[in-house]
């Protein structure tokens, strides 16, 4: 662990992340072919890619960060879990969606081949479409939150984080920085701040939803939401550019998709701009400024410190 992170965490150092993470992760697939199980019946060839787009895979961390910082309110994760479902609906849409041939054109996502190879590119789009419907169904459900105010607030901040001013923006942003090269070969420079930009509407909205949603639901004051809200930022940070060094330096059989393919693409990335050395010395300073935001919650906030350092060292 480097020495930068200051709140090296018992959750960290033991099992006990782990465990967490699983736990979850086994909720939120029981939670998912549930909702699925009931829709048997109509559009079976529908139904059956939805199911293949989310089940059986994922590190479901989206839902962990809903269920561990609502947690921190007294919050059960039976309650908090069903905003972590919508939420997996939507980011499991949005991968079915960036794997098409008109986005980012991958044929494997976690290390299968992805939804418009396994089944068609229609199908694919009418499997995005579908999730991000039924994301919204379960925010709307009295079995979500009992208010009403709150449930309509979750439905609002998710379709900000996943829309045109949150990750589909994010997204569009990064297909116009795709394939920009100066005249020898070289990928033209986007500016620190514009990359950072870019990636907090196509990486970091979803992951602030997620604690924020957490926050909402366990009823925080004004001051434990700014500084969960801090501690979210930072934490998409990381995540991107952990994921931006596992594309240039990941093993494509471990992480479960292609890797080398920014860098082939044009795509703009800390990595790319600032070598792998500086971007990792960045990297560590997001973890170590994300776990300090949670001082404000003592030892209860200690596995969402570790949940951090997770996002910073895994290797898919």
């Amino acid at each position: 662990m480097p020495a930068q992170w200051r709140r090296a965490t018992p959750a960290l150092m033991s099992t006990d992340l782990a465990d967490r993470l699983a736990k979850v992760a086994a909720a939120t697939e029981a939670g998912l072919e549930a909702l699925l199980t009931d829709m048997s019946g109509t559009a079976e060839r529908l139904v059956s890619a939805m199911r293949y787009a989310l089940l059986g895979s994922g590190k479901r961390l989206r839902p962990f960060l809903v269920v561990e910082t609502a947690a921190l309110f007294g919050v059960t994760s039976e309650r908090s879990l069903r905003t972590g479902l919508a939420l997996e609906c939507i980011h499991g849409y949005s991968l079915v969606h960036d794997d098409l041939p008109c986005m980012d054109d991958d044929d494997v996502r976690r290390g299968r081949p992805t939804v418009h190879i396994a089944f068609d590119e229609a199908t694919a789009v009418l499997v995005g479409d579908a999730l991000q419907s039924l994301a919204f169904e379960i925010l709307a459900s009295e079995d979500t939150d009992p208010d009403p105010a709150v449930r309509n607030r979750l439905v609002a901040d998710l379709a900000r984080a996943a829309g045109a001013a949150g990750m589909v923006g994010g997204q569009m942003l990064d297909l116009t920085a795709e394939g920009r090269f100066t005249a020898d070969g070289q990928p033209l420079a986007m500016s620190a701040e514009a990359i950072l930009g870019l990636q907090a509407l196509k990486t970091g909205a979803l992951f602030r939803f997620a604690i924020e949603a957490g926050a909402l639901l366990g009823r925080a004051t004004a001051t434990e939401a700014h500084a969960l809200g801090i501690y979210a930022r930072l934490l998409g940070r990381a995540f991107q550019i952990a994921d931006d060094l596992l594309d240039r330096e990941g093993d494509a059989r471990t992480v479960g998709k292609k890797t080398g393919k920014d860098a082939h693409a044009g795509k703009a990335t800390l990595v790319g701009l600032l070598g792998v050395a500086q971007a990792r010395a960045q990297l560590n300073e997001m973890v170590a400024e994300a776990q300090a935001a949670l001082d404000l919650f003592g030892r209860r906030a200690d596995t969402l410190r570790a949940a951090v350092a997770y996002v910073a060292l895994r290797t898919t």
